[in-house]
Protein backbone atom coordinates (compact mmCIF):
# COMPACT_ATOMS: atom_id res chain seq x y z
CA UNK A 1 0.00 0.00 0.00
CA UNK A 2 2.78 2.65 0.30
CA UNK A 3 4.43 1.73 -2.86
CA UNK A 4 0.91 2.73 -4.26
CA UNK A 5 1.16 5.80 -2.64
CA UNK A 6 3.47 6.97 -4.01
CA UNK A 7 3.68 9.59 -7.16
CA UNK A 8 3.46 7.66 -10.75
CA UNK A 9 4.33 10.93 -12.20
CA UNK A 10 7.63 11.42 -11.43
CA UNK A 11 8.72 10.85 -14.66
CA UNK A 12 7.27 13.85 -16.13
CA UNK A 13 3.98 13.89 -17.90
CA UNK A 14 3.27 17.26 -17.63
CA UNK A 15 0.10 16.40 -15.06
CA UNK A 16 2.22 17.74 -12.09
CA UNK A 17 2.58 21.43 -11.46
CA UNK A 18 6.23 20.85 -10.26
CA UNK A 19 7.05 19.27 -14.06
CA UNK A 20 9.54 21.31 -15.41
CA UNK A 21 7.57 21.52 -18.72
CA UNK A 22 5.32 23.82 -16.57
CA UNK A 23 7.49 25.91 -14.85
CA UNK A 24 8.21 29.22 -15.95
CA UNK A 25 11.34 30.42 -17.54
CA UNK A 26 12.41 26.84 -17.49
CA UNK A 27 12.63 25.15 -21.41
CA UNK A 28 12.93 21.14 -20.74
CA UNK A 29 16.51 20.00 -21.89
CA UNK A 30 14.60 17.39 -24.31
CA UNK A 31 11.62 19.00 -26.03
CA UNK A 32 8.84 16.89 -27.61
CA UNK A 33 10.24 18.08 -31.09
CA UNK A 34 13.60 17.96 -31.04
CA UNK A 35 13.64 15.01 -33.16
CA UNK A 36 11.16 13.93 -35.55
CA UNK A 37 11.48 10.57 -35.71
CA UNK A 38 8.36 10.04 -33.65
CA UNK A 39 6.15 11.66 -36.57
CA UNK A 40 7.45 8.96 -38.99
CA UNK A 41 4.94 5.98 -39.95
CA UNK A 42 5.06 2.88 -38.25
CA UNK A 43 5.03 0.95 -41.18
CA UNK A 44 7.25 1.37 -44.28
CA UNK A 45 5.92 3.21 -47.09
CA UNK A 46 5.64 1.04 -50.86
CA UNK A 47 7.36 3.73 -52.58
CA UNK A 48 10.35 5.32 -51.62
CA UNK A 49 10.04 8.74 -52.72
CA UNK A 50 12.59 11.14 -53.98
CA UNK A 51 12.61 14.83 -55.84
CA UNK A 52 14.65 17.08 -56.46
CA UNK A 53 14.14 20.89 -58.47
CA UNK A 54 16.97 22.73 -60.19
CA UNK A 55 17.21 26.36 -61.04
CA UNK A 56 19.93 26.79 -63.85
CA UNK A 57 21.24 30.13 -66.31
CA UNK A 58 22.71 29.21 -69.84
CA UNK A 59 24.60 31.52 -71.62
CA UNK A 60 25.08 30.58 -75.41
CA UNK A 61 27.05 32.30 -78.07
CA UNK A 62 26.81 30.79 -81.79
CA UNK A 63 26.79 31.59 -85.35
CA UNK A 64 22.89 32.80 -85.29
CA UNK A 65 24.15 35.27 -82.18
CA UNK A 66 23.76 34.81 -78.61
CA UNK A 67 20.97 34.07 -76.20
CA UNK A 68 20.64 33.83 -72.12
CA UNK A 69 18.20 31.13 -70.69
CA UNK A 70 17.09 30.61 -67.81
CA UNK A 71 15.87 26.64 -66.83
CA UNK A 72 13.59 25.55 -64.01
CA UNK A 73 14.22 21.99 -64.03
CA UNK A 74 11.80 19.85 -61.47
CA UNK A 75 11.93 16.02 -61.08
CA UNK A 76 10.40 12.91 -59.19
CA UNK A 77 10.72 9.51 -58.50
CA UNK A 78 9.16 6.83 -56.71
CA UNK A 79 10.67 3.32 -56.28
CA UNK A 80 9.91 0.02 -54.85
CA UNK A 81 12.06 -2.74 -54.42
CA UNK A 82 10.57 -5.65 -53.37
CA UNK A 83 11.59 -9.99 -53.05
CA UNK A 84 10.75 -10.63 -56.19
CA UNK A 85 9.22 -7.49 -57.37
CA UNK A 86 11.10 -3.77 -58.80
CA UNK A 87 9.52 -1.10 -59.91
CA UNK A 88 10.41 2.79 -60.37
CA UNK A 89 8.22 5.88 -62.09
CA UNK A 90 10.14 8.84 -62.84
CA UNK A 91 8.97 12.34 -64.33
CA UNK A 92 10.44 15.66 -65.10
CA UNK A 93 9.99 18.97 -66.62
CA UNK A 94 12.44 21.44 -68.26
CA UNK A 95 10.79 25.08 -68.20
CA UNK A 96 12.45 27.54 -70.27
CA UNK A 97 12.54 31.06 -70.18
CA UNK A 98 14.58 32.88 -72.98
CA UNK A 99 16.01 36.15 -72.64
CA UNK A 100 12.53 38.06 -74.18
CA UNK A 101 10.81 36.85 -71.35
CA UNK A 102 8.94 34.02 -73.58
CA UNK A 103 8.51 31.00 -71.50
CA UNK A 104 8.36 27.20 -72.84
CA UNK A 105 8.23 23.80 -72.44
CA UNK A 106 11.63 22.46 -73.52
CA UNK A 107 10.46 18.79 -72.32
CA UNK A 108 8.56 16.90 -70.59
CA UNK A 109 9.60 13.16 -69.65
CA UNK A 110 7.38 9.87 -67.74
CA UNK A 111 9.15 6.84 -67.54
CA UNK A 112 8.16 3.21 -65.88
CA UNK A 113 10.40 0.29 -65.51
CA UNK A 114 9.42 -2.44 -63.16
CA UNK A 115 10.64 -6.49 -63.56
CA UNK A 116 9.42 -9.41 -61.59
CA UNK A 117 11.68 -12.74 -61.00
CA UNK A 118 9.35 -15.54 -61.62
CA UNK A 119 11.66 -17.91 -59.88
CA UNK A 120 15.57 -17.90 -59.99
CA UNK A 121 16.35 -18.47 -63.33
CA UNK A 122 13.76 -16.52 -64.74
CA UNK A 123 12.18 -12.99 -65.10
CA UNK A 124 9.74 -10.12 -66.77
CA UNK A 125 10.23 -6.53 -67.26
CA UNK A 126 7.65 -4.15 -68.56
CA UNK A 127 8.65 -0.45 -69.42
CA UNK A 128 6.82 2.71 -70.33
CA UNK A 129 7.90 6.30 -71.31
CA UNK A 130 6.27 9.13 -73.17
CA UNK A 131 8.00 12.25 -73.79
CA UNK A 132 7.30 16.17 -75.11
CA UNK A 133 10.45 17.21 -76.50
CA UNK A 134 10.92 20.77 -78.29
CA UNK A 135 14.74 21.66 -79.28
CA UNK A 136 16.18 25.67 -78.43
CA UNK A 137 15.87 27.80 -81.27
CA UNK A 138 19.73 28.26 -82.58
CA UNK A 139 21.23 24.79 -81.34
CA UNK A 140 23.98 23.32 -83.46
CA UNK A 141 22.40 21.09 -86.29
CA UNK A 142 19.06 23.24 -86.29
CA UNK A 143 18.65 25.07 -89.24
CA UNK A 144 18.84 29.07 -88.35
CA UNK A 145 15.61 30.40 -90.71
CA UNK A 146 13.62 28.15 -87.89
CA UNK A 147 12.02 30.73 -85.49
CA UNK A 148 9.84 27.95 -83.43
CA UNK A 149 11.19 24.57 -83.71
CA UNK A 150 8.84 21.37 -84.19
CA UNK A 151 7.57 19.42 -81.25
CA UNK A 152 8.27 15.50 -80.57
CA UNK A 153 5.62 13.73 -78.77
CA UNK A 154 6.93 9.89 -78.39
CA UNK A 155 4.89 7.01 -76.18
CA UNK A 156 5.33 3.38 -76.01
CA UNK A 157 6.00 0.53 -73.95
CA UNK A 158 8.05 -2.67 -74.32
CA UNK A 159 7.56 -6.11 -72.60
CA UNK A 160 10.63 -8.53 -72.10
CA UNK A 161 11.21 -12.29 -70.55
CA UNK A 162 14.65 -13.90 -70.18
CA UNK A 163 15.23 -17.56 -69.14
CA UNK A 164 19.01 -19.13 -68.02
CA UNK A 165 19.20 -22.86 -69.34
CA UNK A 166 22.44 -23.84 -67.72
CA UNK A 167 25.52 -22.28 -69.14
CA UNK A 168 23.02 -20.51 -72.29
CA UNK A 169 20.37 -17.86 -71.60
CA UNK A 170 17.54 -16.16 -73.96
CA UNK A 171 15.89 -13.24 -73.69
CA UNK A 172 12.80 -12.18 -75.69
CA UNK A 173 11.39 -8.86 -76.45
CA UNK A 174 8.70 -6.57 -78.01
CA UNK A 175 7.82 -3.03 -78.62
CA UNK A 176 5.58 -0.43 -79.78
CA UNK A 177 6.16 3.22 -79.68
CA UNK A 178 4.32 6.32 -81.61
CA UNK A 179 6.05 9.55 -82.84
CA UNK A 180 4.28 12.27 -83.53
CA UNK A 181 6.10 15.78 -85.11
CA UNK A 182 4.53 19.16 -84.67
CA UNK A 183 4.58 21.88 -87.40
CA UNK A 184 7.95 24.00 -88.12
CA UNK A 185 7.63 27.76 -87.92
CA UNK A 186 10.12 29.58 -89.89
CA UNK A 187 11.93 32.90 -89.23
CA UNK A 188 9.88 34.30 -92.75
CA UNK A 189 6.59 33.17 -90.97
CA UNK A 190 6.04 30.01 -93.06
CA UNK A 191 4.50 27.26 -90.83
CA UNK A 192 5.57 23.43 -92.20
CA UNK A 193 3.10 20.89 -91.53
CA UNK A 194 5.67 17.62 -90.41
CA UNK A 195 2.28 15.23 -89.96
CA UNK A 196 3.70 12.98 -92.84
CA UNK A 197 5.74 12.09 -90.53
CA UNK A 198 4.56 10.70 -87.93
CA UNK A 199 5.21 6.86 -87.61
CA UNK A 200 4.25 3.83 -85.20
CA UNK A 201 7.39 1.23 -84.49
CA UNK A 202 6.82 -2.16 -83.80
CA UNK A 203 9.47 -4.13 -82.76
CA UNK A 204 11.12 -7.72 -81.41
CA UNK A 205 13.95 -9.50 -80.72
CA UNK A 206 15.37 -12.35 -79.77
CA UNK A 207 18.73 -12.76 -78.25
CA UNK A 208 20.88 -16.09 -77.11
CA UNK A 209 23.68 -15.76 -75.17
CA UNK A 210 26.31 -18.90 -73.70
CA UNK A 211 28.97 -18.20 -70.67
CA UNK A 212 32.08 -19.89 -72.40
CA UNK A 213 33.96 -19.08 -69.50
CA UNK A 214 33.47 -17.08 -66.00
CA UNK A 215 34.12 -13.81 -68.06
CA UNK A 216 33.28 -13.86 -71.80
CA UNK A 217 30.29 -14.44 -72.88
CA UNK A 218 29.35 -15.38 -76.68
CA UNK A 219 25.67 -13.80 -77.83
CA UNK A 220 23.78 -13.44 -81.51
CA UNK A 221 20.70 -11.49 -81.68
CA UNK A 222 18.47 -10.73 -84.13
CA UNK A 223 15.46 -8.37 -84.54
CA UNK A 224 12.45 -8.10 -87.05
CA UNK A 225 10.67 -4.42 -87.52
CA UNK A 226 7.63 -2.52 -88.80
CA UNK A 227 7.48 1.47 -89.66
CA UNK A 228 3.82 2.14 -90.06
CA UNK A 229 2.91 5.87 -91.22
CA UNK A 230 -0.06 7.83 -90.91
CA UNK A 231 0.00 9.73 -94.15
CA UNK A 232 2.05 9.29 -97.66
CA UNK A 233 5.18 11.47 -97.80
CA UNK A 234 4.74 14.53 -100.29
CA UNK A 235 8.20 13.81 -102.01
CA UNK A 236 7.47 10.58 -102.41
CA UNK A 237 4.17 10.03 -103.40
CA UNK A 238 3.70 7.20 -101.46
CA UNK A 239 3.34 5.85 -97.85
CA UNK A 240 7.52 4.94 -96.63
CA UNK A 241 6.05 2.18 -94.58
CA UNK A 242 8.65 -0.47 -94.13
CA UNK A 243 10.31 -3.91 -92.77
CA UNK A 244 13.05 -4.06 -90.41
CA UNK A 245 15.43 -7.08 -90.28
CA UNK A 246 18.78 -7.20 -88.02
CA UNK A 247 21.21 -10.13 -87.54
CA UNK A 248 24.04 -9.44 -85.08
CA UNK A 249 26.87 -11.26 -83.02
CA UNK A 250 29.25 -10.26 -80.23
CA UNK A 251 30.82 -11.20 -77.25
CA UNK A 252 30.81 -9.71 -73.28
CA UNK A 253 33.60 -9.40 -71.43
CA UNK A 254 32.81 -8.88 -67.49
CA UNK A 255 36.15 -8.58 -64.78
CA UNK A 256 34.31 -8.32 -61.30
CA UNK A 257 33.57 -4.60 -61.12
CA UNK A 258 35.97 -3.12 -62.17
CA UNK A 259 36.36 -3.63 -66.44
CA UNK A 260 33.01 -4.75 -68.62
CA UNK A 261 33.46 -4.44 -72.70
CA UNK A 262 30.61 -5.44 -75.41
CA UNK A 263 31.43 -5.37 -78.65
CA UNK A 264 28.89 -6.96 -81.91
CA UNK A 265 28.69 -6.31 -85.61
CA UNK A 266 25.90 -7.08 -87.95
CA UNK A 267 23.49 -6.47 -90.62
CA UNK A 268 20.80 -4.37 -91.62
CA UNK A 269 18.00 -4.60 -94.18
CA UNK A 270 15.58 -2.15 -94.22
CA UNK A 271 13.37 -3.20 -96.99
CA UNK A 272 10.20 -0.49 -98.11
CA UNK A 273 6.45 -2.05 -99.34
CA UNK A 274 7.03 0.40 -102.27
CA UNK A 275 9.14 -1.79 -104.59
CA UNK A 276 10.48 1.90 -106.25
CA UNK A 277 12.00 3.15 -103.06
CA UNK A 278 14.96 0.14 -102.96
CA UNK A 279 15.97 -1.64 -99.85
CA UNK A 280 18.61 -0.33 -97.77
CA UNK A 281 21.21 -2.69 -96.75
CA UNK A 282 24.03 -1.24 -93.48
CA UNK A 283 26.92 -2.56 -91.53
CA UNK A 284 25.55 -2.17 -88.20
CA UNK A 285 28.27 -1.98 -85.04
CA UNK A 286 27.57 -1.44 -81.30
CA UNK A 287 30.27 -1.12 -78.70
CA UNK A 288 30.28 -0.34 -74.74
CA UNK A 289 33.28 0.36 -72.21
CA UNK A 290 32.45 0.53 -68.57
CA UNK A 291 35.66 1.06 -66.39
CA UNK A 292 35.73 1.45 -62.67
CA UNK A 293 39.16 1.16 -60.88
CA UNK A 294 37.95 2.38 -57.76
CA UNK A 295 34.63 4.03 -56.03
CA UNK A 296 35.89 7.93 -57.37
CA UNK A 297 36.92 7.21 -60.63
CA UNK A 298 34.53 5.83 -63.36
CA UNK A 299 35.21 6.02 -67.30
CA UNK A 300 32.30 4.65 -70.29
CA UNK A 301 32.71 5.12 -73.83
CA UNK A 302 30.33 3.61 -76.41
CA UNK A 303 29.51 3.25 -80.13
CA UNK A 304 26.57 2.53 -81.91
CA UNK A 305 25.10 2.26 -85.55
CA UNK A 306 21.46 3.86 -85.88
CA UNK A 307 18.73 3.32 -88.93
CA UNK A 308 15.12 4.97 -88.61
CA UNK A 309 13.19 7.34 -90.61
CA UNK A 310 14.87 10.58 -91.64
CA UNK A 311 12.68 12.68 -89.45
CA UNK A 312 11.06 16.31 -90.32
CA UNK A 313 13.41 18.83 -92.33
CA UNK A 314 15.45 15.91 -93.33
CA UNK A 315 14.89 14.25 -96.69
CA UNK A 316 15.10 10.93 -98.51
CA UNK A 317 13.96 7.91 -97.24
CA UNK A 318 16.53 6.95 -94.21
CA UNK A 319 18.50 7.82 -91.48
CA UNK A 320 21.79 5.87 -90.93
CA UNK A 321 23.75 7.35 -88.42
CA UNK A 322 27.22 6.33 -86.23
CA UNK A 323 27.63 7.98 -83.02
CA UNK A 324 29.90 7.77 -80.51
CA UNK A 325 30.82 9.04 -77.06
CA UNK A 326 32.63 8.49 -74.07
CA UNK A 327 32.30 10.29 -70.64
CA UNK A 328 34.56 10.02 -67.42
CA UNK A 329 33.18 11.20 -63.69
CA UNK A 330 36.01 11.30 -61.07
CA UNK A 331 34.33 11.99 -56.93
CA UNK A 332 37.09 14.20 -55.02
CA UNK A 333 35.51 13.60 -52.02
CA UNK A 334 32.22 13.90 -50.36
CA UNK A 335 31.19 17.29 -51.49
CA UNK A 336 33.09 17.64 -54.77
CA UNK A 337 32.99 15.70 -58.37
CA UNK A 338 34.14 16.54 -61.33
CA UNK A 339 33.09 15.52 -64.85
CA UNK A 340 34.14 15.36 -68.59
CA UNK A 341 32.09 14.13 -71.91
CA UNK A 342 32.95 14.29 -75.82
CA UNK A 343 30.68 12.77 -78.63
CA UNK A 344 30.80 12.60 -82.42
CA UNK A 345 28.27 11.61 -85.09
CA UNK A 346 28.05 11.10 -89.06
CA UNK A 347 24.76 10.30 -90.68
CA UNK A 348 23.67 10.29 -94.27
CA UNK A 349 19.78 10.00 -95.68
CA UNK A 350 19.43 7.45 -98.35
CA UNK A 351 17.80 8.73 -101.20
CA UNK A 352 18.98 11.86 -100.38
CA UNK A 353 22.52 13.99 -100.91
CA UNK A 354 22.24 15.38 -97.56
CA UNK A 355 24.54 14.26 -94.70
CA UNK A 356 26.02 15.54 -91.68
CA UNK A 357 28.48 15.80 -88.92
CA UNK A 358 29.50 17.06 -85.85
CA UNK A 359 31.08 16.33 -82.43
CA UNK A 360 30.99 18.29 -79.03
CA UNK A 361 32.93 18.08 -75.85
CA UNK A 362 32.23 20.05 -72.15
CA UNK A 363 33.07 19.75 -68.68
CA UNK A 364 31.43 20.23 -65.27
CA UNK A 365 31.91 20.30 -61.44
CA UNK A 366 29.06 19.86 -58.93
CA UNK A 367 29.45 20.75 -55.21
CA UNK A 368 27.34 19.86 -52.31
CA UNK A 369 26.74 23.06 -49.87
CA UNK A 370 25.24 20.44 -48.12
CA UNK A 371 22.68 16.92 -47.65
CA UNK A 372 20.15 18.61 -49.90
CA UNK A 373 21.57 21.64 -51.94
CA UNK A 374 24.32 21.39 -54.54
CA UNK A 375 25.83 23.93 -57.21
CA UNK A 376 27.26 22.98 -60.79
CA UNK A 377 28.60 24.63 -63.57
CA UNK A 378 29.71 23.49 -66.90
CA UNK A 379 31.02 24.36 -70.14
CA UNK A 380 29.99 22.56 -73.29
CA UNK A 381 31.20 22.94 -76.86
CA UNK A 382 29.38 22.05 -79.86
CA UNK A 383 29.74 21.97 -83.87
CA UNK A 384 28.24 20.57 -86.39
CA UNK A 385 28.08 20.56 -90.10
CA UNK A 386 25.34 19.66 -92.97
CA UNK A 387 24.50 20.00 -96.60
CA UNK A 388 21.34 22.43 -96.10
CA UNK A 389 22.74 23.95 -92.72
CA UNK A 390 26.55 24.88 -93.37
CA UNK A 391 28.70 25.26 -90.68
CA UNK A 392 27.46 26.04 -86.94
CA UNK A 393 29.32 26.02 -83.65
CA UNK A 394 28.08 26.84 -80.06
CA UNK A 395 29.49 27.67 -76.99
CA UNK A 396 26.93 27.06 -73.66
CA UNK A 397 28.34 27.94 -69.89
CA UNK A 398 25.43 27.08 -67.46
CA UNK A 399 25.59 27.17 -63.62
CA UNK A 400 22.71 26.04 -61.42
CA UNK A 401 21.43 25.35 -58.36
CA UNK A 402 19.73 22.11 -57.39
CA UNK A 403 17.42 21.60 -54.07
CA UNK A 404 16.86 17.82 -53.94
CA UNK A 405 14.85 15.47 -50.77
Amino acid sequence: MPALAASDHATGDGSDPDNERLLPDVYPADPVLSSGEWLREPYDPFFDVDWSVALRGSYTKSNSGERFDILLVPAASLEHIGTRSAINLDASAEIVRAGDGAVDIGALRLGLQSGYDLDSVTRITANGNLALTRATPGAPGLSSTVAIPHQTTSGGFDVGVTRQFGKFNIGLTGAAQRNIYGPTTLTSGVVTDNSEQNYWALDGGLRVGFQATPIFEVFGQGGLGRDIFDHPSTALGVHPNATDTTLEGGVTGRWNDILEVTASAGVGLRRFDAAGLGDVVTQLYDAQVTFTPDPTWRMTAGFATTVAPPGPDAGGTTRVDYAANAEVAYTVNSWLALRALADWYSARYISSPNTETGYGFGAGADYKVNAHTSVSAEYGYDHSESTTNGVQDAHRVTVGLTVSR
